[in-house]
């Protein structure tokens, strides 16, 4: 019984070897330095001249603030940008560059390097968005014959938060934002009822995977009071979209904390 164990896992090594070495990924596969270096400069739309990217060294620039500059590198016939895009080359030369875009469309560019294309690359650098500045409400609730000051504080982090995003051109692009922490505090007169800072990483397990990598902490709004506490309504959204997820907090009137999801 022990030998054909060992044989077992003997075969099931060797076939992880060779599909290991059979099967490279894309940083692992020999570059097309001939294609990068033709690659080199400014590239517009064929047809409305708008500027698409800027090749250079081995990086790709796009001509918006919000696009982040990507690594790339070409492969036989395919264009690899960033940690997974990738786009099958049609037509190659020196001065144009037709491929399929993330969307499936034949993207035709050619290439200028103009000294107003190079002010415009130069001009809109890439740089992180912060959805919200330092933001605070002040806000007094009566209920039941007690007032209750409620203190929200929305701020911004360093954390960063990437978004990919097809732009115009049917290109895979990351969009950075900072992510935010949310500070709630509660008074009942001089009593402090509740003190507690809500960060985006408490609700991984209420809001799908897919959605939470790129979603931002957005907002905190108080709804509500009734004999289970105070309410308040937290938003977890994706930049630049609509998809939201709702969250709503109950902080009962002895200072404990509950959660249930109630809204996408």
């Amino acid at each position: 019984m022990k030998k054909n164990n060992g044989l077992i896992i003997t075969c099931v090594l060797t076939f992880a070897i060779f599909v290991g070495c059979g099967q490279k990924t894309a940083d692992q596969l020999p570059e097309s330095q001939e294609a990068k270096q033709l690659l080199q400069g400014i590239w517009s739309d064929e047809e409305t001249e708008n500027l698409v990217f800027q090749m250079r060294g081995d990086s790709v620039y796009y001509p918006d603030s919000t696009s982040m500059p990507a690594y790339f590198r070409v492969y036989d016939d395919t264009l690899y940008i960033g940690s997974s895009a990738r786009y099958h080359i049609e037509k190659h030369t020196g001065h144009l560059l037709w491929f399929k875009g993330g969307d499936g469309e034949l993207v035709k560019l050619v290439k200028g390097d103009g000294e107003e294309e190079q002010e415009t690359f130069e001009k809109n650098k890439a740089q992180i968005l912060s959805l919200t500045d330092v933001l605070k409400k002040d806000t007094v609730v009566s209920y039941n014959g007690n007032r209750y000051h409620l203190y929200v504080a929305i701020n911004p982090t360093k954390y960063k938060v990437v978004r990919h995003t097809l732009n115009e051109d049917g290109l895979d692009v990351e969009n950075v934002y900072y992510d935010n922490i949310i500070h709630l505090s509660i008074f009942q007169g001089d009593h402090q009822l509740f003190s507690r800072d809500f960060r985006k990483q408490q609700y991984q397990q209420r809001v799908p995977a897919q959605f939470f990598d790129q979603a931002v902490l957005n907002n905190m709004e108080y709804s509500n009071a009734d004999e289970k506490g105070l309410h308040f309504n937290v938003s977890l959204c994706t930049p630049g979209d609509a998809s939201c997820y709702l969250i709503e907090h109950v902080v009962s009137l002895d200072g404990q904390l509950s959660t249930e999801l109630i809204e996408y």
